[in-house]
């Protein structure tokens, strides 16, 4: 079970985890968790540049060292990376040395003081000892597109429907989530660029 949007006591409840960002204007935040992917990924990257949007990439790190020339290319092109750990594990599921240490091999080639648990799942105690060294991104909208059940317009409609200033939204530039992503990325872009949105990095 997941929620496409999130309610406000679970926000409350993390008050530590960022949820939304400060809006200022129409400002929103696209983030694309799981990548670098040698060819998903770059589909994300032009869809971006066509838009002229910048975006946060949560980076999973035995993806970056399988995919160098795609990770380089995110930030040679002005994007903003987090940390994502290294193998994708489950922080209610993985032992806490385990999956601290898992956080710091992927802290060794990905240089950035943003964090964001797989799943979203991370225990109180996970929170309190990493909230030392990372600001932990959470999110306020999932477009949903790593549910197989889902429709590609399904996916879009999340967005659209559920998107503000000060958004976190997450998409996935993932084999598991492609199908729905090339569709409801670009449909994403062109809406909120034709509602005057302005695409923001998620920088601290």
């Amino acid at each position: 079970m997941y929620l496409i949007k999130n309610p406000w006591w679970l926000t409350k409840m993390y008050p530590s985890l960022t949820w939304r960002m400060p809006a200022e204007e129409n400002d929103i935040f696209l983030t694309f968790d799981d990548g670098p992917h040698p060819t998903i990924t770059p589909f994300v990257l032009d869809a971006l540049e066509t838009y002229n949007a910048k975006a946060t990439f949560f980076c999973i790190g035995k993806n970056v060292e399988a995919n160098q020339p795609v990770f380089h290319r995110i930030l040679n092109e002005g994007h903003a990376i987090g940390n994502h750990t290294f193998n994708h594990f489950n922080g209610w599921k993985t032992d806490d040395k385990t999956y601290f240490d898992d956080v710091a091999k992927a802290k060794a080639i990905i240089n950035s003081k943003l964090f964001r648990p797989p799943y979203g799942r991370i225990s109180r105690f996970q929170i309190q000892q990493l909230s030392k060294l990372f600001n932990i991104i959470m999110w306020d909208v999932l477009s949903g597109d790593f549910d197989t059940t889902l429709s590609p317009e399904q996916c879009l409609k999340n967005v659209i429907a559920n998107t503000r200033p000060g958004s976190i939204i997450v998409f996935h530039d993932s084999e598991k989530a492609f199908e729905r992503l090339k569709h409801a990325l670009p449909g994403a872009l062109k809406h909120f660029s034709n509602q005057g949105y302005n695409y923001r990095t998620i920088t601290r």
